[in-house]
This record gives C-alpha cells, structure tokens and sequence, in this order.
C-alpha cells in the first residue's frame, strides 16, 4: 500500500455549541492534512501528483481564510467542531479527486489540528 500525505493551512474563527450552550467566536490558525492512499502507482511511478492533490485541497479550503465558519456553507447549518470540518473537506476533496484516481487511488482521511495536540480525523 502506498499513501501520500499533504498539507494546508487557514485562518478562521468560528463558535460551536456544546450542549446547547453556544461558546464565543474565536479563532485559530487550522492545519488540514489530507492521505491519499492506494496500491498501485501510475505509469510514471506516481500514486498522485503532489501539486494536483495540494491545488485541489487549497481550492476547497480559501473560502474558509480570514471569516467566520459559521457563516459560511455548509456550516451556517452544522456545527463547525473540527471533526466536521475534517469530514466537508475530505467528501469536498474525494469528490474532486476519486474519481480521476480510480481505481488505482482514493481519498483515506483528513485531519484537522485547530490547536496543539488538537486533532480530529475523519476516515472515509
């Protein structure tokens, strides 16, 4: 099996509700790492191109820079916690970039750090 890993970063602030209790808007400096995984290269010995998977990951991620999670879609309707945030952006990425790689290649996980020693992972 092979995998490669990517990263990203954004400036956002947001505010999640906790049982019930909406906390204060406040922000963080978000780390997004992407897997993709599979067991086969391509011809040019490539499970994805680097610069390929890190555009589309930019992509989906610069509306998120410098606003309010809350709102922007689809979290002006979830919460924004870091496991959903994990789970839009891995569908919003598997979404671009599954297909293409099929059947060699796919989208495994996104995690999301929001804080040191702050992490939440979604597998797909």
């Amino acid at each position: 099996m092979f995998e490669i890993t990517i990263q990203t970063e954004f400036c956002a602030a947001h505010s999640i509700s906790i049982l019930g209790h909406q906390e204060p808007i406040h922000g963080h400096n978000w780390r997004v790492t992407a897997c993709i995984v599979g067991d086969t290269l391509d011809p040019d010995g490539l499970l994805c191109d680097f610069h390929t998977a890190e555009n589309q990951l930019h992509e989906i991620t610069a509306p998120f820079t410098n606003n309010n999670l809350n709102a922007l879609p689809p979290f002006d309707t979830i919460n924004p916690t870091a496991e959903l945030i994990a789970k839009h952006i891995a569908d919003q990425l598997a979404a671009r970039l599954d297909g293409p790689l099929a059947p060699n290649a796919r989208v495994a996980w996104v995690s999301i750090t929001e804080a040191p020693n702050c992490t939440a992972t979604y597998h797909r």
